[in-house]
């Protein structure tokens, strides 16, 4: 079974924070719930759960929102047309785009992770 991350988690992921006081805008993604029927998260005692599969079309939506700055009304429609003709869509080859900064933070962590394991192994032997 894949993990299942709660509501604030996922608005911390998502850098969905209130600058002023650090609390997380979970109203955000409450807000999108209803406005994109691809969102459905699992209830379990009255709390909010996405699995992964949930958490990458909430990144989708924030991605063509935020950094492309599409309506909702035109997120909608991409995410109303096959995902695989994204790139069709949209002369910025949105799919593209969006596919480039997950491998990139992807890679991001795998650095960080080699880095961290270097440092343990010279540690070790020295």
């Amino acid at each position: 079974m894949s993990k299942l991350i709660n509501i604030t988690e996922l608005s911390k992921s998502l850098n969905l924070i209130n600058k002023s006081n650090n609390k997380p805008l979970n109203h955000v993604l409450r807000y999108w719930e209803k406005e994109f029927k691809q969102i459905k998260p699992k209830k379990i005692n009255n709390r909010r759960y996405y699995s992964q599969k949930q958490v990458e079309i909430i990144k989708k939506i924030q991605f063509l929102l935020k950094t492309k700055g599409m309506t909702i009304s035109g997120v909608k429609n991409v995410l109303n047309t096959k995902i695989n003709k994204l790139d069709d869509y949209n002369s910025n080859s949105l799919k593209a785009d969006y596919q480039l900064r997950v491998l990139n933070k992807k890679s991001k962590k795998v650095l960080e992770k080699i880095k961290k394991l270097k440092l343990l192994w010279q540690k070790k032997h020295t």
